[in-house]
């Protein structure tokens, strides 16, 4: 495998994080001061959501990437503070759109504030970020961003055209996690390129790791809701199942599975019944689901680190060859 080859080979996220501690320090105090408003509402779901600060990937992906690619200024930190805005709002509006009740260990805004305040609150994160991208000007950058916002919407779309039907392919799957996951990831590492003046060439490449980095994470999160429990996972398992959202380790199980193994499944999506999780996650696990699923996640986070080929050896491509194996080797 070309990550057994990393220096850096899974480190811990404050490890990363400390390749550019200056900013990370500075997009912190972005996103506090950003996200306030003179409507108390607004800041009080803002609040909620900065005490359950995730791991913060997006952002921090961008700022390795701007650093990889040489930049100096400091543009590169607001645009990393865009990436969390719109990715929180995303999760706002999906928390809602999934009836979600648990996130990152604690109650959604949905649960606490209703389902009104959240979706309003995420279009104000939305139209925040687009704010700020006017402020970090360039036309190209605001380009990608506004792609990239418009690719997640419909990604969003596709997947809950998708709930309830088991017959989706693979294909159709890596279709939805590119749009709604992926996307923003390799919108996050454009950026850098971009903002370090980096030709085409270079700038593909960066594309084409946070597309591969992106892809990866999402598959992950895929086989963890069926191999985690809800204490690492933050949130509770089999809520894809709930959904009847066919992820990857139910798309392989019921291609591999026995007769009576695919009849439960697909009724299982076709209801979004839970009932019968434990036996769902026994032929998951029986038929390679997961195994495969995890396999698929290393390829590519392989495929995100070769990208990185023609970028001069610094600390902080080394960053990034790392947070891809970070991305297939969490637990949480």
């Amino acid at each position: 495998m070309y990550l057994a080859e990393s220096p850096l080979q899974t480190p811990s996220l404050e490890a990363l994080v400390d390749l550019v501690k200056e900013d990370w320090a500075s997009v912190n105090r972005i996103i506090v001061q950003r996200l306030g408003s003179d409507v108390a509402l607004v800041n009080q779901v803002a609040h909620h959501i900065i005490r359950g600060r995730g791991k913060r990937l997006r952002p921090l992906t961008t700022l390795l990437a701007a650093r990889a690619c040489g930049y100096e200024g400091t543009r590169h930190i607001q645009a990393a503070a865009i990436i969390e805005f719109i990715h929180t709002a995303t999760l706002l509006h999906d928390d809602v759109v999934d009836d979600s009740g648990l996130r990152r260990g604690r109650e959604t805004a949905n649960a606490i504030f209703g389902n009104q305040a959240s979706v309003l609150v995420g279009d104000f994160l939305y139209s925040r970020s687009f704010q700020m991208m006017v402020e970090i000007g360039g036309l190209k950058i605001l380009d990608v961003l506004a792609n990239a916002t418009n690719t997640i919407a419909e990604g969003e779309v596709l997947q809950l055209m998708n709930c309830n039907n088991p017959n989706i392919t693979e294909a159709d799957y890596m279709e939805v996690i590119y749009r709604k996951t992926a996307k923003l990831f390799e919108a996050g590492t454009r950026i850098g390129a971009i903002l370090a003046e980096f030709d085409d060439a270079g700038e593909q490449a960066l594309v084409a790791y946070g597309r591969h980095l992106g892809l990866a994470f999402q598959l992950v999160d895929d086989a963890l809701d069926y191999d985690a429990t809800t204490e690492e996972l933050g949130k509770n398992i089999g809520d894809d199942l709930a959904q009847g959202k066919p992820t990857l380790p139910l798309i392989y199980a019921m291609d591999n599975g026995s007769a009576a193994e695919r009849h439960m499944i697909r009724e299982a999506i076709e209801t979004g019944g839970t009932q019968n999780l434990t036996s769902i996650q026994l032929a998951i696990e029986t038929s390679g689901g997961l195994r495969y699923t995890a396999e698929r996640a290393r390829d590519e986070a392989d495929l995100a680190a070769a990208a990185l080929d023609s970028l001069p050896d610094t600390d902080f491509k080394r960053g990034l060859i790392s947070l891809a194996q970070f991305a297939v080797n969490r637990r949480f």
